[in-house]
């Protein structure tokens, strides 16, 4: 009998080491499958498999594992699985951060299953790995799974062996996979039933798959940037146009590869000569490269435009990202070629051989894409609600926030949402009111963008799912509950007529107010406004709009006495758009984002540009009977002034630095002279300034829900929640500059008008980038190579700054010893001055980003 239960034991620890050494996702799979059925194991119980496993395989290496997942289910916070023991999860997609997910709500104890519409595991791209990663992934035993995991100073890991990693120790806690499975849709329960009716369901493909009957009290989102799941708007980052191009070549792991040194980030600021002997010899221009060895040489490299023009990589030159770099504008070999020469001499030619691994399309895995915007979710989570039945939905991942692969954010923040996530659905399963648990969860979703390496909490052994555990001086209490409201969504709206498409993903209960227009919509307006003038047919929001009628027209439309439509030649595009422009400032308080003669140029207006300006005269006319009846604005002097106030609100809320401004103790007159001071006034006192306006919590949940999708908003996100920023408040406090200096529309130095394409911005002002000048030498600075002294206003080059600041050390100890003490001066890392009250300061380190965005 004893040799009977050797045998046995062997067995099992020989399946379960196939099961450990499986190197593809079928193959996991398939030996799970054969591991459960020679074991007698029932996957499906997720209560007791976990348990039921440990049991059956006790060979010493699964010993090893055991002891490490046994310690990571004896948190607190999963009350012995037991916490969400009646929650049923549906996780759509099974990448790292999909799984990472299931595997913590399996140790709490949910039903979790996990959906992915591909069998394979086929990136080979690398991921750079935060401490807090490494640590969390050895303390699930990474190391179990792929033995060179993180071994020595290494601190990154290709995504394919990720996923895999994390799918097995997703099987072996408990979760139900399946590949080759399509999310369609939510399935809303039947009406009229009781409480103990049929719950929420999902539409998939194929159809006749066992999920197709599951019922969920969670879904989860983690299918990537396009995710399918409605009711989440998309803010839009847009920076300085980068070009990535990412290459992955075989790795024979000879005793010459493993010679070569990888090169963990360098940027053409910290290191010009290498770049500027690499465009001597090579032609090839680049900001950056990374190169890491893994089972792949991985290459990711940010190369500028003209190099890719002059070596042929990019056909014609299009203002458009979409056409610069659309399939047909491409030469793939000249890419290949490219990737291939700054590669080989990124290492000092020391790689024996550079042939191409083939991607999962049977191609060169090699790719060129545009990171000049990024997305993030405006939201983490909401809950629906219809026929008595509730579902907490969520996203995590990329789908919540896409990360800057420079800074290595992607893995990092997608684990620590992961987490967020797991302890929101920890209190969704113990019975926490729905705004509560989504104004928690909200509060904690503003800190992940802010989120780096340096400021998180650095006593990674007491990592749990409890954010306080992560985050340093966590403030779960800064978004209230009134302030997600419309993340409650309950009615009878039909799911089927939410759309899916764009860039903006709208929850159903967002006011009219709150949404922003469609272009579509926005397209359909302007030709109703427009229909029946001479030479103008609008049929697109770019080029219609060239010869400066269509806008004339449209301000005709409103107020026919600002503009004499009859005189205009159609051949003087500058004159007529400028036309344009000027009044509609002057009369509308909308400003203009580039000028006549840019207009006319031979490229003609960028359409994100003419959407963002067009949108404002939507916003203040589309509900107006004057533009249909074309009287003046006099006849409702209070509703269109409202109107235009709050358009022009919005507009300014885009383009300038917010400020904190006191509020004015009295209305003021509506004369042409008071009319110009509200200008200036911040977007919360105009809102103020309307009889129409909504309840005070109510105007900050539609302010703070606003997309900012202009071109230069990344940068501006990065500069909002620098340290510096506490700072900046309470210099303003002290002292107030004149409001034209931060104005979006006059540079700080000279004085004249910048426009947003051709500005930059520091320190919560709008400069010209020629005018970004030293105080003293006159020398031309650099973002985030600038220093700043807030008390004088001025701007100084590192050098000259020094000798500054010995001088104001000297004066401001002579302030403190006469009883007054003061902090007058800021070393600026790329800041700006808006804050976030009741939250940390954090300081963002991007030497790689600066080359980036300029």
């Amino acid at each position: 009998m004893g040799e009977t239960e050797e045998e046995r034991t062997s067995q099992a620890g020989q399946l379960f080491e196939n099961f450990i050494q499986a190197t593809t996702c079928k193959g996991t799979l398939q030996a799970f499958s054969v591991l459960c059925r020679q074991l007698e194991l029932n996957p499906s119980d997720h209560r007791g498999f976990y348990s039921s496993l440990k049991t059956a395989v006790t060979f010493w290496k699964a010993k090893g594992l055991w002891g490490k997942l046994d310690k990571r289910a004896g948190h607190k916070e999963y009350s012995k699985g037991r916490a969400c023991a009646d929650t049923r999860c549906l996780i759509i997609g099974g990448g790292p951060c999909g799984f990472r997910t299931a595997i913590e709500l399996a140790l709490l104890g949910a039903k979790v299953v996990v959906i992915e519409k591909r069998d394979t595991f086929s990136r080979n791209n690398v991921l750079h790995l935060w401490p807090y990663t490494i640590h969390d992934l050895r303390n699930l035993g990474a190391k179990k799974f792929y033995g060179k995991f993180c071994a020595g100073s290494i601190d990154h890991i290709s995504i394919r062996q990720l996923q895999l990693m994390l799918l097995k120790i997703a099987l072996i806690v408990g979760v139900e996979v399946h590949v080759n499975v399509e999310f369609v849709k939510l399935l809303e329960p039947p009406e009229d039933q009781s409480t103990d009716g049929q719950g929420w369901r999902a539409e998939i493909r194929p159809a006749d798959n066992p999920v197709s009957d599951y019922e969920f009290d969670v879904i989860i989102g983690a299918d990537g940037r396009r995710s399918t799941l409605d009711g989440f708007r998309r803010k839009e980052f847009r920076g300085k146009l980068a070009i990535a191009i990412t290459a992955n070549f075989v790795n024979r792991n000879t005793t010459a590869e493993a010679k070569v040194e990888e090169i963990s980030g360098v940027a053409f600021i910290f290191n010009q000569k290498f770049f500027l002997e690499l465009k001597e010899e090579t032609g090839i221009d680049l900001e950056n490269i990374v190169y890491y060895k893994d089972n792949t040489h991985y290459f990711v490299m940010t190369a500028k435009k003209q190099s890719l023009l002059d070596k042929g990589v990019i056909i014609n030159d299009y203002i458009e990202t979409e056409r610069l770099l659309a399939f047909d504008n491409v030469n793939q070999e000249a890419l290949l070629s490219y990737a291939r020469e700054a590669a080989d001499f990124g290492t000092n030619y020391q790689l024996p051989s550079l042939d191409y691994a083939i991607n999962h399309y049977g191609q060169p895995d090699v790719a060129m894409f545009d990171f000049t915007c990024m997305y993030a979710s405006e939201n983490a989570a909401l809950v629906r609600e219809k026929s008595h039945r509730q579902l907490l939905v969520a996203l995590v991942g990329d789908s919540l926030l896409e990360p800057f692969w420079p800074m290595g954010t992607g893995c990092a923040r997608g684990f620590l949402a992961a987490f967020d996530t797991a302890w929101m659905i920890k209190g969704w399963a113990q019975g926490k009111e729905p705004l509560d648990l989504l104004s928690e969860r909200e509060s904690i979703y503003r800190l992940l963008p802010q989120t780096t390496a340096e400021n998180i909490s650095k006593n990674f052994e007491q990592y749990t799912i409890d954010p306080a555990t992560r985050y340093p001086n966590l403030n779960s209490s800064c978004v209230r509950p009134h302030q997600v409201r419309h993340l409650f969504i309950s009615g009878e709206q039909d799911l089927s007529s939410l759309e899916r498409s764009g860039q903006t993903r709208r929850s159903v209960s967002i006011s009219r107010r709150e949404s922003e227009v469609r272009p579509g919509r926005l397209l359909l307006w302007c030709q109703n406004q427009t229909q029946d003038y001479r030479g103008v047919n609008v049929t697109d929001l770019n080029t219609s709009w060239r010869s400066g009628l269509a806008l004339c027209a449209l301000i005709h439309r409103q107020r026919p006495e600002l503009i004499d439509f009859d005189s205009l030649n159609e051949a003087d595009c500058a004159k007529n758009n400028q036309l344009a422009f000027d009044v509609a400032e002057r009369e509308f308080g909308i400003q203009p984002v580039t000028t006549g003669k840019e207009m006319d140029a031979e490229r003609g207006p960028d359409k994100l540009i003419m959407v963002l300006y067009l949108s404002k005269f939507y916003e203040m006319f589309h509900k107006s009977t004057q533009s249909v009846t074309g009287l003046p604005k006099e006849i409702d002097a209070n509703n269109g002034d409202c109107s235009s106030k709050t358009a022009n609100s919005l507009y300014n809320s885009i383009n300038h630095a917010r400020k904190r401004i006191p509020k004015l103790d009295k209305k003021l007159e509506e004369s042409d002279v008071n009319r110009k001071r509200k200008k200036a006034s911040s977007h919360h006192e105009e809102l103020m300034s309307c009889q129409t306006a909504p309840p005070a919590g109510e105007r900050e949940e539609q302010k703070e829900n606003k997309v900012r999708s202009m071109a230069t908003q990344l940068l501006a996100r990065f500069e909002e929640n620098a340290p510096s920023c506490a700072l900046r408040r309470q210099v303003s406090v002290r002292k107030e500059f004149s409001a034209s200096l931060g104005g979006s529309d006059t540079c700080v130095f000279c004085q004249k008008r910048v426009y947003i394409m051709e500005r930059l911005s520091a320190e919560g002002f709008f400069f010209h980038r020629e005018c970004f000048r030293c105080h003293i030498c006159g020398c031309s600075l650099r973002l985030g190579a600038h220093t700043f002294d807030s008390q004088q206003g001025t701007f100084y080059c590192k050098m000259h700054f020094s000798q500054r600041k010995t001088s104001t050390r000297h004066r401001r100890g002579e302030i403190q010893d006469g009883g007054i003490r003061s902090s007058s001066i800021t070393i600026s890392n790329h800041t700006s001055t808006d804050g976030t009250r009741g939250q940390p300061s954090v300081c963002f380190k991007f030497p790689m980003l600066q080359a980036l965005i300029g």
